[in-house]
């Protein structure tokens, strides 16, 4: 499993959601202005703060995505990055030393 393209899905799902939701309030607010229920200065400042509120929101997600990702890729057994990179490093000095008993031996 690939977390990283997995995260960049769910990543891009949010913001595709997060610019539906900021068409669809920024229609609703025009729908208002026409209808001289909110002033024009009115709808941009509500707007704007929900436009700020879900992109703040959305580094949370973020976040909580790669928080989940990790407990299920963990839960799975999948080994950590930073694993793997020990072990190959234990692989690598282990065929350094197989190499030179393996030449000790021809001499």
């Amino acid at each position: 499993m690939d977390s990283n393209n997995l995260l960049k899905q769910l990543l891009m799902l949010g913001v595709g959601t997060t610019s539906i939701v900021l068409e669809k309030i920024k229609e609703a607010s025009e729908d208002w202005v026409k209808d001289g229920k909110v002033d024009p200065e009115q709808a941009s400042e509500i707007l704007n703060d929900i436009a700020s509120r879900l992109k703040s929101e959305q580094g949370n997600l973020e976040t909580l995505i790669q928080r989940q990702i990790r407990n299920v890729m963990q839960d799975l057994g999948v080994p950590r990055q930073n694993e793997m990179d020990e072990l190959r490093g234990r692989i690598d000095r282990l065929e350094r030393q197989v190499r030179e008993l393996e030449n000790k031996q021809w001499r």
